[in-house]
């Protein structure tokens, strides 16, 4: 009896260590999946195949990188984080518009939208940020903030009415139709793009966004993009062919 009382427990001993090493092994895969898949999720693009034309969208918080070898590696184009709200400058705006001019990178400028500041602050904040120089891509207005926090209430049709008089200031200075960055958060709740005739520019990492209802010229394909230039990640955006 004692004999087979020690076997037993010799084989329940064999099989724990068996189903300790089985699962090891499988949280070892997890991890090694999961960082391959963060990886990949980083340093994706999309095709040139698919997608000619691509670009980033820059600003103060990705710091300090080489224009001419961010051109090197594909970027066609630069949106330029420009002003926000009705007062607030990206304090990088100048020293990253003109590096990127000096690398013969194409350039745009982004105003971040406020639906709780009223649309002349913003366009004067805009136009007094902004050159008007034919040479620009059309400026593009980064539509995601909402006005549900607003200190004095914003109704939804004040907030359509405020953003089409943005919209026609700001065309009026740079003698270019806007293009409208929507955010999926602010397309749910507001509706604009079947409210306003203009280019669009929608948000998805890695999926193609379909969020508008019709369709986009732009996609932020991936948010952080990390590659030899910008380990920390940069937006980078393609363009509809």
């Amino acid at each position: 009896m004692a004999r087979t009382a020690s076997g037993a427990v010799s084989r329940r001993r064999l099989h724990w260590r068996l189903g300790a090493q089985l699962l090891g092994a499988l949280l070892l895969i997890a991890m090694i999946a999961g960082a391959w898949g963060w990886w990949t999720m980083r340093h994706w693009q999309p095709s040139r195949t698919t997608f000619p034309v691509q670009g980033v969208e820059v600003g103060a918080g990705d710091g300090d990188f080489d224009w001419k070898s961010l051109k090197a590696i594909g970027a066609d184009f630069a949106y330029v984080d420009a002003s926000a709200s009705a007062f607030a400058r990206d304090p990088r705006f100048v020293g990253n518009f003109a590096s990127a001019r000096a690398a013969g990178v194409q350039v745009g400028a982004v105003h971040r939208y406020d639906p709780c500041q009223p649309a002349q602050a913003q366009s004067a904040n805009f136009v007094t940020t902004v050159p008007r120089d034919s040479r620009l891509l059309p400026p593009a207005i980064d539509l995601d903030m909402l006005a549900d926090d607003c200190a004095t209430p914003v109704s939804d049709a004040k907030v359509e009415s405020e953003l089409m008089t943005f919209i026609n200031q700001i065309e009026t200075h740079t003698g270019k139709a806007v293009i409208l960055k929507i955010s999926p958060a602010f397309q749910s709740r507001y509706r604009i793009a079947a409210k306003f005739d203009r280019k669009l520019w929608l948000v998805g990492d890695r999926l193609l966004p379909d969020y508008a209802g019709r369709p986009w010229t732009m996609w932020t394909a991936n948010q952080s993009a990390a590659n030899e230039i910008a380990q920390g990640g940069l937006r980078w955006v393609v363009v509809q062919p």
